[in-house]
């Protein structure tokens, strides 16, 4: 009974079920608070007091009072103001009755205090007292979290709990201010779904529709929105949107895009639809414009975005034009202070560093110092440059522009959640050690497909300290708790982590049949097999919800979940649906059926979220299109891959395929041979046999040696795959060694399959070498011509005093990532005063092999230098490697780019030469902090191609 209700994400619990020795009551049997107020109080204070009300009326089923006098009968109630807005507040701080020295002058700031005796009469009173009006906002959403209601209430449809009494603990809780000033989201890209939805549930984006974005904000204690601005304008659209933003308590902006607080379809709408964007040509008209903007949000909270870039997010110029913005900027400046009556210098305004912008600023460009940069990332989550020593004393600051969902090259991503949180942890740390902490905002696209790392983002922007690389898993597993409830958590926030990371792997517009490879390291069907295995595991979660959680269940996780897991079987199956057409199987058709099943199932998937979920609530939320992508923009409608049908010869006719090869026995030229079996390893390989006809098959299939094992399937073709679905006309055989009685050394045996007409050998090749023993291995071995290590088992890590290479979990496509920390050491040469990852491993041969490093897309953050790292073998000297060029161009039209960000992962290869076999040890060296390293391969000769590399090699590490 003890046990807190729900908390705020990684802050401690403070509301009970049962009274403990000076709890407050907020509700009983017998009695609930009267919420009071002061009518001198801020608009948003009153609103979010209303919502309190509200709230724990949800939780209770019992409304409480909410007045704006304090009687002395004998009352405890709950008592809400601001410093210098609420009389009772300012009485007791001057009786020295509370003590607010710890939120007195800061920013968004609050104190919860139960208060026994604060004024004749009166009992006992809960006192949320802010430092300004979103610090009393702040605590009020705050605690009506700890109570047990959702920030995500209304946006996924969580429930909150009922409880019969509510307690605040004895005590003092103080809050901020936070790490970052100005926390907020971007709604872009917002068409078809958030459009959709919002025209038809509230007539588009006003203010029916933007209250309930702006409670989102500050229940999650964010203060700052760029509004959706596609076909949309803020202020035009309803008068109402920018008055009630400023009663809230957002500060509003405009993206950057927009500047002087204009929308960009205002420009039209303006009449001036037949006016170029230029400056140089429409000054007079674009100084008029902006000065309307400024005049009509001369009242509000808000943060001008300066600066020019030309229309529909292009380049204002072919080059960069410094004089000629830098005039623009003045312009404005001169405009802001006119219109404000005060210097430009003290409203708070942005310059963002987007796209071509930043190579303004590179050749020298400058604003004033009060300005804030807003850096930018690549709008795939890696950010491109940060701030230099110099710009950190800027007194604007700097801020950071952020991508969950974006609209570009090489491809747009819009439609489920593809936002690992380590990642954004990862990148939003050296935003923060870089001094990037005036500004985070992210852009969250329609929003309801990433609350979960919107609320991350929310979540380390008020205080990153708080979470450590080792904390980000826990912080899955809170939101899972407060959301789901304490039994299911560590279920769901597993699904989610390893949601998140298959979906990271490679966006989901843009999979393709080529992605995941067929025939080596079974890589498609391992993946096919986790996705399989994450549906099932959420749907059995599911179940076991209560029925009044499964909606809210569904949209953050179980929708994503089936639907990514539908979506890479259907290019899975197409795939096989191409190899096995290529190969004559009769089983082509079968898969060709599956994709149109598939096809139909992603429709109804979406039919269901938009018609039946929630009653019809988010009609519209899945319009999105992900499938048949041919460019960077997305297609109309769904387009389903192309399949092939083939026509089957009426007599049977047999067809081998083996592991590792496209090709067809018989028919093929050269032998068909399965990869390598070591006794490290211990392998399982399969032989693929088929029916290229339309009658029943019968085939033999019988090893050379005892020690060669097939697997006990039917010798009858047609039959069921290995999952036991229905795919007739083939058959896969497992084949094993038994390594009890394989002979040692390098050995060959086979594979026999014959049928009355046809007969195929498989070599089958086996690697026992005598020494090493597995049991004598240290670190790593070679096998079947490559030794593949995950980042995270190295064998030593070695630290520099002023540096060292630490884990961060779950990060990467795989298993986990190492980098350097912290994130602003000095470079360095190694091998001097250089952190390294040592990795030992037994290699059977001498002569060249090729290193291959994949790390995290992680671009060159700091001007002037690129982004490096060393690699030698044994004790040769490090060689250094640059993974980013300093002048790398980080965008649209450089290939390299392009397939990184695609491929979430850089792949660098490096030769070397080995002089001897036997034990040696790889060490990578620190030379530039940024560097992620997901995995690494030695390519012995033998490394097939795959997207996700070859599977780990047998390793034992001892630390």
């Amino acid at each position: 009974a003890l046990e807190p209700i729900a908390v705020a994400l990684g802050d401690p619990p403070y509301v009970e079920t049962s009274p403990t020795r000076g709890a407050f009551v907020i509700a009983q049997t017998n009695a609930t608070a009267e919420i009071i107020l002061d009518t001198n109080d801020f608009p948003g204070v009153q609103i979010a007091a209303n919502n309190l009300r509200t709230d724990i009326s949800r939780v209770t089923s019992r409304v409480p009072g909410l007045g704006n006098t304090l009687s002395n009968d004998d009352a405890s109630p709950i008592l809400i103001g601001t410093l210098g807005r609420n009389r009772w507040i300012d009485a007791l701080v001057r009786e020295r009755t509370i003590d607010v020295s710890r939120i007195s002058g800061k920013w968004e700031s609050w104190l919860t205090q139960v208060v026994p005796r604060p004024f004749p009469g009166v009992k006992k009173a809960l006192v949320i007292c802010g430092s300004d009006k979103r610090g009393a906002i702040f605590g009020i959403y705050d605690l009506s979290e700890n109570i047990g209601v959702s920030p995500w209430y209304f946006w996924t449809d969580v429930p909150p709990k009922h409880h019969e009494a509510l307690f605040v603990k004895a005590g003092q809780f103080v809050h901020g201010p936070p790490a970052v000033k100005y926390r907020g989201i971007f709604l872009n890209d917002e068409a078809p779904d958030l459009t959709g939805w919002a025209k038809e549930k509230f007539g588009g984006y006003n203010h029916a529709f933007y209250t309930n974005v702006f409670e989102l904000l500050l229940r999650l204690k964010a203060n700052y929105l760029w509004p959706a601005m596609w076909d949309n304008c803020f202020g035009e659209d309803d008068p109402l949107n920018a008055k009630l933003a400023d009663e809230y308590g957002i500060v509003m902006g405009t993206s950057h895009v927009e500047p002087m607080m204009r929308a960009d379809k205002e420009w039209g709408r303006a009449g001036f639809a037949a006016h170029e964007w230029n400056f140089q040509t429409h000054s007079n008209e674009l100084k008029n414009f902006w000065r309307e903007g400024i005049e009509r949000n001369r009242d509000y909270e808000k943060i001008i975005t300066i600066a020019m870039r030309g229309k529909i997010d292009t380049p204002m110029s072919p080059t960069a034009n410094i004089g000629l913005l830098e005039e623009i900027v003045d312009a404005q400046r001169q405009i802001i202070g006119d219109v404000l009556h005060t210097n430009a210098a003290d409203v708070p305004q942005l310059w963002a560093l987007y796209k071509e912008v930043l190579e303004y600023y590179e050749k020298g460009m400058r604003v004033p110092d009060d300005v804030t940069l807003l850096w930018c990332d690549d709008n795939w989550g890696d950010i491109r440059r940060l701030p230099s020593f110099a710009d950190r004393n800027r007194p604007g600051g700097s801020g950071i522009y952020y991508h969950f969902d974006y609209v570009g090259g090489p491809r747009n991503y819009k439609w489920i959640n593809s936002v690992q949180n380590e990642k954004t942890w990862e990148q939003m740390e050296l935003a923060y050690h870089y001094g990037a902490d005036r500004i985070w905002i992210v852009n969250v696209g329609h929003l309801q497909h990433v609350t979960f790392p919107t609320e991350f983002f929310l979540t380390l922007a008020w205080d990153p300290r708080k979470w450590t690389a080792d904390k980000v898993p826990a912080f899955s597993e809170m939101w899972a708790e407060r959301e789901f409830g304490k039994e299911l958590a560590p279920e769901i926030a597993d699904v989610m982590s390893r949601y998140t990371k298959d979906s990271a792997r490679r966006k989901p517009e843009l999979l393709s049949p080529e992605t995941y490879s067929l025939v080596n390291y079974d890589e498609a069907a391992e993946a096919l097999a986790e996705w399989r295995q994450l549906a099932v595991e959420a749907n059995d979660i599911y179940q076991k919800l209560p029925s009044d959680e499964r909606d809210a269940f569904y949209e953050t996780i179980l929708y994503p979940v089936e639907a990514g897991k539908n979506l890479n079987e259907l290019y899975i199956d197409a795939a096989k649906n191409r190899l096995f057409a290529a190969q004559g199987r009769a089983s082509a058709d079968d898969y060709a059926a599956r994709v149109r099943e598939l096809f139909a199932a992603d429709s109804s998937l979406s039919v269901y979220y938009n018609h039946t979920l929630a009653g019809g609530k988010w009609d519209h939320m899945m319009d999105q299109t992900h499938i048949g992508y041919t460019g960077w923009q997305q297609p109309e409608t769904n387009i389903m891959p192309q399949v092939t049908r083939i026509e089957a010869s009426e007599p049977a006719k047999l067809g081998v395929a083996v592991e590792g090869s496209e090709r067809v026995w018989p028919g093929s030229s050269g032998e068909a041979v399965l990869p390598m079996f070591d006794k490290f390893n211990q392998p399982t390989h399969y032989i693929d046999i088929f029916n290229k006809g339309k009658s029943l098959m019968t085939v033999t299939v019988q090893a050379s040696a005892p020690w060669i094992l097939v697997g006990e399937n039917s010798n009858e073709i047609p039959q069921r795959d290995s999952t036991g679905e229905s795919i007739e006309n083939e058959n896969r055989f497992p084949v094993k060694i038994d390594w009890t009685s394989a002979p040692e050394g390098t050995t060959n045996g086979f594979v026999k399959i014959s049928t009355e007409k046809n007969t195929v050998l498989v070599r089958v090749p086996v690697f026992n070498p005598r020494k090493p023993s597995r049991r004598s291995i240290k670190g790593f071995v070679e096998a079947d011509g490559y030794v593949s290590i995950e980042a995270a088992h190295f064998t030593r890590n070695v630290r520099a005093y002023h540096a060292r290479w630490k884990l961060v979990p779950n990060l990467g496509r795989t298993l986990s990532s190492m980098s350097i920390f912290p994130v602003t050491a000095p470079s360095v040469t190694p091998p001097d005063n250089s952190p390294r990852l040592e990795y030992k491993m037994f290699l059977f041969d001498s002569g060249p092999v090729e290193v291959e490093t994949m790390l995290s897309p992680t671009l060159n953050i700091v001007s002037g230098r690129g982004l490096r790292f060393a690699l030698s073998f044994d004790d040769q000297p490090p060689q250094v490697i640059t993974a980013v060029p300093e002048n790398y161009a980080a965008g649209d039209g450089n290939h390299d780019w392009e397939r990184t960000v695609a491929d979430g992962v850089r792949i660098i290869r490096t030769p070397f030469s080995i002089s001897k076999a036997g034990q040696h040890t790889l060490k990578i060296w620190m030379v530039d902090p940024g560097v992620v390293l997901q995995k690494i391969v030695i390519d012995c000769g033998g490394q097939r191609p795959s997207y996700l590399g070859p599977p780990e090699s047998f390793h034992k590490i001892s630390r």
